[in-house]
């Protein structure tokens, strides 16, 4: 059953790209068929920078034109969310955006570059996923951290004797610890990089001890025996670490309510032609659907999440502010 599904996905995947591929030859291309920009908010080798180039590869020939991933790192995403946000509203640019820059950054900084919900046009969503827990291996053998409740209990003992990464202040990982340092009643000290490829490079080397981040950059650390899980963020557990807690297993510790799944989504300047952001919502739904990009994210527990239209996108981040407000406030968290 399982692979009659999967062969009749793969049929009407390859329908929609042979429409799309036929239909380009008469279709004029985005800007007269200049390079476009997609703009990754983090630097290269974290999750979303994967993702990113992923997704370029397989976007170019959907397009027929030539897409170039450019990584402008910073402020927990807000640098490439306001790079696309100023970039010419002409289909030339779009970049990754997540869900704390959509729906959290206006409750978390007093002044912004830009206004997220205002400056970015919704193409589609892109994916979804929990945030996995892991520990340096050795770091977790010396101490003792066998599980989750031993390593809060260490944390108990220590206060600040456990350091956390995050790929920046004010991003989801940040949130996360920031949540589990009030629910478990202990002070992990939070230490915030410039993007997930930094943070994960101090974690394999052991001057951080532990990181709540995207699953596609850690996977194969967890494969390799660089780094061992704990926990992911959800209450439930995830697919692609069934043996791994969810933090409903952690109510003993005071845990249990935490529940934090994030997504992603491509956007595009405000402003850019209705036409234009649907062309490229069809581009990058074709694109994100092929069987070799799902293949590759699947292993690593990135799971692919698309808007039926640009719309769908623009209710998701109306209706999921609401919930990233209390997640920002009960955590206290407020930057400049």
């Amino acid at each position: 059953m399982k692979s009659l599904r999967q062969g009749r996905r793969a049929a009407i995947v390859g329908t929609l790209l042979a429409g799309v591929l036929s239909a380009r030859s008469d279709a004029q291309p985005i800007a007269g068929g200049r390079a476009i920009r997609l703009i990754v908010p983090f630097p290269p080798g974290g999750a979303i920078d994967i993702l990113g180039r992923l997704l370029a590869d397989r976007l170019a020939p959907v397009l027929g034109q030539s897409v170039v991933v450019e990584n402008r790192s910073g402020a927990g995403g807000i640098i490439g969310g306001d790079a696309i946000a100023k970039a010419a509203p002409d289909g030339t640019t779009i970049g990754i955006v997540g869900v704390a820059v959509l729906c959290a950054a206006q409750f978390l900084y007093n002044r912004l570059p830009f206004n997220p919900q205002a400056d970015l046009a919704p193409v589609t969503q892109i994916s979804d996923g929990a945030r996995l827990c892991v520990v340096n291996a050795q770091t977790a053998a010396q101490r003792g951290w066998t599980d989750l409740r031993a390593l809060i209990a260490w944390a108990r003992a220590n206060p600040e004797g456990v350091s956390m990464a995050s790929s920046g202040a004010g991003t989801s990982s940040h949130f996360v610890i920031t949540a589990v340092n009030e629910a478990a009643g202990v002070r992990i000290l939070h230490v915030p990089y410039r993007g997930g490829g930094p943070a994960i490079n101090d974690l394999v080397a052991g001057r951080v001890d532990m990181m709540f981040d995207s699953p596609p950059a850690l996977m194969p650390l967890v494969e390799r025996g660089a780094v061992k899980p704990l926990a992911v963020s959800t209450r439930a557990r995830q697919f692609f670490v069934p043996d791994v807690p969810g933090m409903a297993e952690f109510a003993d510790i005071g845990l249990g309510d935490l529940d934090v799944d994030t997504w992603n989504a491509v956007m595009a300047p405000a402003g850019t032609p209705a036409p234009v952001v649907a062309r490229l919502a069809e581009a990058v739904r074709i694109a994100a659907t092929q069987s070799d990009l799902t293949e590759r994210l699947a292993p690593l527990g990135f799971r692919t999440v698309l808007s039926e239209a640009p719309e769908s996108l623009a209710k998701l981040i109306r209706d999921d502010t609401p919930r990233w407000q209390r997640i920002v406030q009960s955590s206290g968290v407020k930057l400049d």
